[in-house]
């Protein structure tokens, strides 16, 4: 059995055919305040509808969000980008290491005795799934950090229809920027190959710069930064955002019929308010819909 330690956390893997991560328990135990679907592997599934949310919101207020509920190491920013589009995404993580010849030696062997060939950087790729969003520790490095090159980004799209985030660097700028609705946030661009690196987990929890990152987290990704969403949290943030939204359009359009002042929108509403809420967001469908009780709960939280 194939397995890679990262201690305190041991991690085994099945081979290509299953592409699933053995140990769900502690996946499971590392991820308990998530009570919703899990993949196989134990990772936190978001719905579909989440990650698509989360393309519409403002990273500032999904920030404020996680800030006010003590989540405060969960943003990274200083990035290159392949483009300026937005991805969203559930987390699988790896964790690579500076290579050491014994180290590295039977890793590759026991690899190769679950079927599983080339460089250790090519590994993860193989339990990424639909929706899926590949972030990587690589310790930052530049030259010989280039995890992923052109072949690799368009398998990497082909298998999760999405993009990566890596603590490290990518090579081929020119060429993977010519795969359509694929993004990579990167350290940097250097034309070398992957040198000196080994991987030693997937699926473990992992730094990415100031940011704690779990395995199923939601990823929001922008040319403002990185932020990772822990998968309980992400209903609660996408449903605030959404409202900071709407509550910011409701407000302008108040505050220029000077109908209400900045106080009154920046508080707790009366009732009031709320009707000129509601009676204004059913001419802005648009912006969606909003429940009397989503409005409630979401201001009684106050973490907008």
């Amino acid at each position: 059995m194939l397995q890679f330690y990262s201690s305190p956390y041991v991690f085994s893997f099945v081979a290509p055919a299953s592409a699933q991560i053995i140990s769900k328990e502690e996946l499971t135990f590392l991820t308990a305040a998530w009570k919703g679907q899990r993949f196989d592997d134990g990772r936190p599934k978001l719905p579909d509808d989440i990650l698509e949310r989360a393309k519409k919101i403002y990273i500032d207020d999904a920030w404020t969000v996680l800030k006010n509920e003590g989540y405060l190491n969960q943003f990274e920013g200083g990035w290159k980008m392949v483009n300026d589009s937005i991805m969203t995404g559930r987390v699988v993580t790896a964790i690579y290491l500076p290579s050491r010849p014994d180290l590295e030696k039977n890793i590759k062997d026991r690899g190769a005795k679950q079927g599983r060939t080339g460089n250790t950087n090519l590994w993860p790729i193989d339990i990424l799934t639909k929706g899926d969003l590949y972030v990587a520790d690589a310790f930052g490095k530049i030259s010989g950090g280039d995890i992923m090159g052109a072949t690799l980004a368009n398998s990497i799209y082909a298998i999760s229809g999405n993009g990566l985030v890596f603590d490290g660097a990518a090579r081929d700028l020119l060429e993977v920027s010519k795969i359509k609705g694929f993004n990579a946030f990167v350290r940097d661009f250097h034309p070398s190959f992957t040198e000196e690196m080994v991987l030693m987990g997937l699926n473990t929890p992992i730094r990415i710069g100031n940011a704690v990152v779990l395995p199923g987290d939601l990823v929001i990704a922008t040319k403002e930064g990185v932020l990772f969403v822990s998968a309980h949290m992400a209903e609660q943030v996408m449903s605030t955002a959404e409202f900071v939204i709407r509550k910011d359009q409701f407000g302008f359009e108040m505050l220029r019929a000077g109908k209400y002042t900045t106080g009154q929108i920046d508080n707790q509403w009366t009732d009031e308010i709320k009707t000129a809420f509601f009676n204004w967001l059913g001419k802005h469908p648009e912006l969606g819909k909003m429940s009397h009780a989503e409005l409630d709960d979401v201001m009684s939280k106050r973490t907008w």
